[in-house]
């Protein structure tokens, strides 16, 4: 199953390991964090404007213009589908 992150891309759901509000990054070290992933070139910037969220993969880490509260509820739903398929 996917996950919309908007503007036309999708992940695989099986490869997201957390959706964090990029509000977030008021923390020290998760700012470090996306600082050094950004440098490294781990993050893939699919918001168009300024992002509201990330998700973290083992890989890349998304920026996305959707909230995490809208992709956490699309990944409930996608697992959902899942499951009872």
């Amino acid at each position: 199953m996917l996950l919309h992150l908007g503007n036309d891309y999708m992940i695989p759901t099986k490869d997201v390991v957390m959706i964090a509000d990029i509000e977030s990054t008021d923390s020290e070290i998760t700012r470090e964090f996306l600082k050094v992933a950004k440098e490294e070139g781990f993050i893939k910037n699919f918001a168009k404007g300024e992002p509201k969220s990330f998700v973290l993969t083992d890989e890349t880490i998304y920026y996305s213009n959707i909230s995490s509260k809208t992709l956490r509820k699309r990944m409930n739903y996608v697992n959902r589908l899942d499951r009872d398929h």
